[in-house]
C-alpha cells in the first residue's frame, strides 16, 4: 500500500497530460469547422477530407478525454443516491469501488477484446477511406479505441486505489 500513492500519482500525471491535449483538439477542430464553413458557403469549395477530420477529431475528443473525465469526476452517473445527505464518505468510497470493479472495468475489457480484432484487421490491411478523396490512415484513429480504453482502464485503477486508501484511513479520496 506504501506505493499506492507514487502509482495514483503516476496515472492522474498520465491521465491530466492526454485529457489537456485533447483539449487543444476542441480549439483544432472549432478552427477547422469554420474554415469547411467559409470554404463551403462563401467559395463552393466542399472537401470529403476535411469532413472525415472533423470526424475524426470529435472521436479522438471524446475518446481520449474519456479518462479525465473519470478523473475529475464529471462522468455521467445517477447522482440521487451518490450525492444525498445519507451517503457518508465512505459509502460513496465504496460505490466508487464496486462501480468500477463490476461496471467500470468489465466495460472497457469487453470494449478492448472485441475492439481488438477491428483494430488488428485495419492495420493490417492499413485501412483508410473507402471515399475518394478521404483520409488515409484510418487504422490509426480505429488503434485510438484501444489507447482510449486502456487509459480508462489505468484511471479506474488509480480511483481503485485512491479509493482503497481512503477506506484504510492512509488519505482522503479527492
Amino acid at each position: 500500500m506504501k506505493s499506492f500513492p507514487l502509482i495514483i500519482a503516476l496515472i492522474e500525471s498520465l491521465t491530466e497530460w492526454v485529457g489537456r491535449m485533447a483539449a487543444w483538439l476542441v480549439l483544432a477542430l472549432v478552427l477547422l469547422i469554420c474554415y469547411d464553413v467559409a470554404m463551403r458557403y462563401l467559395f463552393q469549395q466542399g472537401s470529403v477530407a476535411l469532413q472525415e477530420l472533423e470526424w475524426h477529431l470529435f472521436a479522438l475528443i471524446f475518446l481520449l478525454g474519456s479518462a479525465y473525465t473519470l478523473k475529475h469526476d464529471e462522468h455521467v452517473r445517477v447522482d440521487i443516491v451518490y450525492q444525498s445527505r445519507f451517503m457518508s464518505d465512505k459509502k460513496r468510497a465504496w460505490v466508487n469501488i464496486l462501480g468500477t470493479l463490476f461496471f467500470l472495468f468489465p466495460f472497457c475489457i469487453l470494449a478492448l477484446t472485441t475492439s481488438w480484432p477491428f483494430v488488428e484487421n485495419a492495420f493490417y490491411y492499413n485501412e483508410g477511406s473507402p471515399d475518394p478523396g478521404g483520409l488515409p490512415y484510418r487504422y490509426l484513429l480505429k488503434g485510438s479505441l484501444l489507447v482510449a480504453f486502456g487509459l480508462l482502464v489505468l484511471q479506474g485503477m488509480a480511483n481503485l486505489l485512491s479509493n482503497v486508501l481512503f477506506l484504510s484511513n492512509q488519505t482522503e479520496v479527492k
